[in-house]
């Protein structure tokens, strides 16, 4: 179940960058620039939901096969761990405009027949922003890492998801590099990628 799991996040993954690149201009040449500029960032999220339903269902099913378990004393240690994933993931979203990472404010304005697209978010570099570049990505894998069970399925969905975040951080640097020239330019001499006081 290891490699279905871990196919299924790859999958995922690819369907995920689709949506994020190859997509979105056939959008707007579908539907208008209005309509993908109110619209899209909403339906791109509901589908990343959608497309977690197969891998929980095999999940469900599949065979518990342990592949580690760390002793109930550790048990705190791994909640604390967590814990951190979940604070930071949410300061993370906190210090960007969240409703516009959902696609709730441009949903608002485009059923409200408000200017779009939204102005742009000024570059993020200090609080979490300024631990790592792309602070939601450590933090959701401090958050899925520390469990006391780990079975195979599960552990195929941590190394895909684990996987994905690396791969999309570099995509996404991509378009900071675009966006921001110079000043993300500098950012990344000064700030590390992933994980935290490493260059």
């Amino acid at each position: 179940m290891l490699w279905v799991s871990l196919l299924l996040m790859v999958a995922y993954g690819a369907l995920h960058t689709i949506m994020a690149g190859w997509l979105k201009p056939r959008f707007q040449a579908w539907w208008g620039q209005r309509a993908y500029e109110g619209l899209y960032r909403m339906a791109f999220n509901v589908f990343a939901l959608i497309g977690l339903i197969p891998i929980g269902l095999v999940m469900g099913m599949a065979e518990p096969r342990l592949v580690w378990q760390i002793p109930t004393a550790f048990a705190p240690v791994l909640v604390i761990v967590q814990f951190i994933g979940i604070l930071g993931a949410g300061l993370s979203l906190l210090q960007i405009d969240g409703m516009r990472f959902l696609g709730v404010r441009q949903l608002r304005a485009y059923l409200n027949n408000e200017a779009l697209p939204l102005p742009d978010e000024p570059l993020k570099t200090d609080g979490v922003y300024g631990l790592v570049r792309h602070p939601l990505y450590l933090f959701s894998i401090l958050l899925i890492w520390p469990v006391s069970v780990m079975n195979e399925a599960y552990l195929g969905v941590c190394l895909g998801m684990t996987l994905y975040f690396i791969v999309g951080s570099i995509y996404e640097e991509r378009r900071l590099v675009t966006a921001f020239g110079e000043a993300y330019a500098a950012y990344q001499q000064r700030v590390p990628r992933l994980i935290p006081f490493m260059k």
